[in-house]
Parts: structure tokens; sequence; C-alpha cells
């Protein structure tokens, strides 16, 4: 393929530019040309790193660079943006050579931010002789922004590849013995990629002719078809291309609704939520297991969805997936479908747990998804509300605290709307804003939303309550972050009183407030006293795996403790142990402080069930 064989002699060529970009219509094969290079480039120049970060939407950015700051191990980045960091080691001596494939940007507002408010993605693309930028986009404009000059072009198929992509795709190769056939049927199709793979799908699954497909498509409804090619505006030369490739899809969508209600519900619920890297688990019931394998099976085989390695997660094709949406909405029936996807996420999305940490790290691209979808804040229901309160847990403990306040700002607002000053689900929503304001360096307001919270439950809620005694522990770390030692002890003391007298010694909730009030206790000076604390801590918690966060964060505490008491062999040895645990297991971006409140906020967790 000429357009490959360009792509690598610009990337790895001995005057090679330092960004290059794929430029082409949606469908003509972009990301098959990137993966190629991806592929050779680790069999002919090992020595390369090679990243890919799609960049459909920014959930999906964040999440990818998320990921890949985790798996690069990269220490030390507690509060900073992942997009930050991400490229700061790129732009280092540490990285080496590198190739990075950003996929899919074709957002004009996520390249190149927005006027004052954020930065865009190519904000944070290093410059740097060891390193190769290849990005693929429907937008021209956004190609050259990013590289310049060095803009390869994909174009449409050949009619000798465009009947060798046919013949490939098709079960039943006796179809392509008809030749005025199959060549009006890839005229039809504009010899584009996309379209003649999902027309063939159809003809797989449904064991029909090209010529009875072709009369379908005469017989289209046309005023869908052109609703769902405005839709796929880029500003690539072809002409038509856009109707070919939509004509497929209504065909092979009204043939599922109609034969195949189980895997409707999937590709309906799908439509809702981010169309990379869809869990199976994640994926509503249609009853029985074996109905869920067949209606998943009925969507791959039309090629809708794609199974990745291990068969757990799917893939869907940016434009397939906008023309779902388009097609959901063409039915009339929106509204109903995104309140059963919100319906079934709100069930399934409820749990920041760190020992799940794997599972809701895939859900959350996608319930960030179906809330963008939502629109404004108006619009916000009890299904809207618990999801953004879970996902704002979530992205906190994920140090993604800019985006976790932006969302909890949302769900507090309407809760103020809907829920009396004393409900506890409204309090609990501004708890846990609170935590983010701190998290994010805003200490004196989540002080004032902290003081309002506790002096309604001083009220309403006994003392030994755990929404009361969590509200004060989240206050004490906020006077503490303040510079208030004093405030902080005197209040932590209280909390640890009483659940002295309420929770078991190896209770999650004492352990915590115990290590923050020892934290206290070492700003406020009394050393000795944290040092007692913090080693009873530890001692209780040895219980807990290796690599577990609280275990982690009370040896970190005891041997900042006992560094600040002049005892730093015992120190180094902690802090060795520590470092060694956080580099195997991955866990840098854990910051012993945040996993410390974390747990205790589990005391606070109100169903939030609207």
């Amino acid at each position: 393929m000429e357009a490959l064989r360009t792509i690598q002699e610009k990337l790895f060529g001995n005057k090679s530019p330092q960004r290059v970009a794929i430029v082409g219509l949606g469908g003509v094969g972009k990301t098959q040309v990137a993966l190629q290079v991806a592929y050779w480039a680790r069999e002919h120049v090992p020595e390369w790193s090679v990243f890919w970060l799609p960049a459909l939407s920014s959930a999906s950015f964040e999440q990818a660079c998320q990921e890949m700051v985790r798996k690069l191990g990269i220490q030390g980045v507690d509060k900073e943006d992942a997009k930050e960091v991400a490229g700061r080691y790129l732009a280092s001596q540490a990285a080496g050579k590198w190739l990075l494939i950003i996929d899919n940007a074709d957002d004009d507002e996520m390249l190149f931010g927005t006027d004052g408010k954020s930065s865009g993605i190519r904000d944070y693309l290093p410059h740097t002789d060891r390193g190769r930028i290849l990005l693929t986009s429907r937008s021209q404009r956004i190609a050259v922004a990013v590289a310049g000059s060095e803009v390869v072009e994909v174009s449409r198929m050949s009619e000798a590849d465009a009947r060798g992509l046919l013949e490939e795709s098709l079960i039943n190769k006796t179809l392509v013995l008809d030749d005025k056939g199959v060549l009006e049927f890839i005229h039809t199709l504009t010899y584009l990629p996309l379209a003649i793979t999902q027309a063939a799908a159809y003809l797989n699954e449904t064991k029909e002719s090209i010529t009875e497909y072709l009369r379908l498509l005469r017989n289209t409804e046309q005023d869908m078809v052109e609703l769902l090619a405005t839709e796929f505006t880029d500003d690539t030369r072809y002409q038509g291309t856009h109707n070919a490739v939509a004509s497929t899809w209504i065909v092979s969508f009204e043939q599922i609704r109609k034969d195949a209600a189980d895997a409707a519900k999937l590709l309906i619920f799908t439509a809702y939520v981010e169309p990379k890297a869809i869990p199976r688990l994640m994926l509503p019931s249609v009853g029985s297991e074996q109905r869920m394998t067949r209606a998943i099976g009925v969507l791959c085989g039309y090629s809708f969805l794609s199974r990745r390695d291990g068969g757990e997660m799917f893939d869907m094709h940016s434009l397939v997936h906008l023309a779902s949406r388009v097609w959901v909405k063409r039915q009339n029936d929106t509204k109903s479908a995104r309140h059963a996807a919100l319906a079934h996420l709100a069930v399934v999305f409820r749990n920041d747990k760190w020992e799940d940490r794997e599972v809701w790290r895939q859900y959350i691209p996608h319930v960030l998804k179906a809330l963008q979808v939502g629109g404004a804040d108006g619009d916000w229901g009890g299904e809207e509300c618990q999801l953004g309160y879970w996902a704002g847990r979530c992205l906190m403990l994920d140090g993604r605290n800019r985006e976790a306040f932006r969302l909890l700002e949302r769900v507090v607002a309407f809760r103020r709307r809907t829920l009396s000053e004393e409900h506890l689900d409204r309090l609990a929503s501004q708890h846990i804003l609170a935590r983010a304001y701190r998290a994010d360096g805003r200490v004196k307001e989540a002080i004032k939303l902290l003081e309002h919270v506790v002096a309604i439950q001083r009220r309403t809620l006994s003392e030994e309550h755990p929404d009361r005694l969590a509200s004060q522990h989240e206050l004490a770390r906020a006077y503490q972050a303040d510079g208030r030692a004093k405030e902080a002890t005197k209040l932590l003391e209280h909390v640890v009183a009483i659940q002295r007298r309420t929770l078991s010694e190896e209770h999650p909730s004492r352990m915590t407030s115990q290590y923050v009030l020892a934290r206290a206790y070492q700003a406020d000076g009394r050393v000795k006293e944290a040092i007692k604390l913090l080693e009873h801590v530890t001692a209780v918690r040895s219980t807990l795996s290796e690599e577990h966060p609280d275990r982690l964060a009370s040896q970190h505490g005891l041997a900042r403790a006992y560094q600040a008491d002049g005892r730093v062999k015992g120190a180094i040895k902690l802090l060795e142990h520590v470092v060694a645990v956080r580099r195997r297991t991955l866990l840098e971006e854990h910051h012993p402080d945040r996993l410390a409140s974390h747990t205790i906020s589990h005391e606070h967790t109100r169903p939030m069930d609207g």
C-alpha cells in the first residue's frame, strides 16, 4: 500500500519530520494504516517505544493518558494532569526513542482547546528529535495544524482492490462471480472500505445475493440516508461517499431490529456510551448467557462490534456509533432509550473500592459519555445524579480532581434544587464535593462547605452516626491542609474517641481516623504521640495485602514520623520497602493522603437512588 510506504519513509527515513498526519474520509481505513505502522515499527525498529492514544473524546484520551502514566510507573504526579505528565515524560531523555499515534483526532475543540478555558491535545505534544507523532483525522485543517505539509491522504480503493476486499470479506465466494453485479455493488458503495465490509457482513449474515442487496439499497428511505450523511461531515474531497456508507448501515440496522431483538437492545445501549473498549460485563442483560452470546454474535457478524483479544472487550467504529445514535433518534425513541441506558449504568456503576479499580476504570469513560449525551444540568434526573456522584468519587481516587469536582458540582446543584437541606443524599454530595475541593487545593471552599454540612448533621444526626463522623473527619483534614493543626487535632480526637466506643479495633474507618490524627499530631509537633499511634495502625494493617494502599499509607506516614524524630535508619528502611512495592505494583498515582481519606469516605456513602 502506497500510503503505508510513504508514512514509514516519512517517520523513519533519513530526514524525518517529527510529525506526520493521515487524513481521509471516515471509513477509508486510516486507523488500519496507523495500526500497520505500529506493527511495522515494533518489528523493524524494536528500540522505539510505541504509544497509542485514542482521541474520540476527552474522556477516552484522558483515560488513555492515565493508563500510559500508570504503565510507565511515573512517580510523584499525584495532582497533575495526566496529559501534562505524559507529554513531559515523552520530552525527557528517559523516554528514549518513541512513536506516539493519536487516532481519530477529528474534533477541533479537543485538539486546540477553548479560548481561555482549557488546553487542547496539541498543547501537550512534545517537540523532540527522539520522538515521532502520527495522527489520524478526517479534518484536513487539523492534520495541517499538527503536521504542516507532512500530510498523507488515504484515498478510496481502486476497482481491483475493492473487488479483492469484497471477495476476502465474503463467506460465499460464488457471489463475486457475477462481474456486472460486483461492479455495480462496489461502485454504489463508492469503493469505500468501511461500506464494502459492512455490506459484506450483511450478506454473510442474511445469505442474500448481491442483486437483492442492491435492491434494498435503492429502496432505502432517502431522508434517513441524507440525515446520516449530514452527520458525517468532513473536509475531504470525496463526494457521495457519505450516502453510500449510511445506506449500508440503515439496511443492517433495520434487519437487526426486525430479526434480532436482543442484538437491537445492545445496539441501542452502545449508542449512549463510548464506542471503544466496551466491557462485556457492562452490557445490559438480555436474559440468559446463551442469549447474550447470540446477541453479541449478531452484532459482530454485522461488523458493528469487533472483539478484542480475550473476548471480554469490544470496539465499534466511530461512524457506526454515530449512525446508531442517529438511527435511534429516527425511531423517536431517544428519551426512553437514553433513560434505559442510564438506568442500567446506574445499577452496574456504584463502586469506588480500590480492590475493584480495574473494573470501574473501564466503566468511567462510558459513564462520562452517557452523562455528556444528557446535555444541560436541567435535564438531569436521579440516574444522572447517581452516576455523577460515583464517577466523581472514582475520578478523585484516580487523581483526576478537576474532572471530579466539575461533575460533583452538577450533582450538588441538582440536589439543592430537589432535596431538603437536611436530606442525607444532599449532604453526602456536598461532603464528597468538599473532598474534591481539598484535593484540588481549594481548601477555603472545602472548609466552608464542610462546616455547613457538619452544622446540619449536629442538629439532625446522632453523635455516633457514621455520616456525621465522616464529615467531621473530612473537616479536620481540611483544617489540617489550611495549617490549623490544633483545630484539626481536637476534632479528630473527638472522632477517634467515638469510634473506639462504636467500631472494632481493625475497622477501616477507625484505622483511617487514627492515621490522620497521627499526622495531625506530627504537624502540631507532637511527634512521639504520632509515632505511637502510627505504629499501632501499621501493626493492625499488617493483615492487609502488601500492596494495599492503606497498608502502604500507614508505613509511609510512620517513616515520615521516624524521620521527624531523627530515627533516620528506621525511616529509610520503611521508605525503601514502600517504594519497592509501589514500583512493583504501579501504584504511584495513589498518594497516601488521598487513600487514607478515601477509606473513611465509604462510611459516608449514600445510595443516591434519586
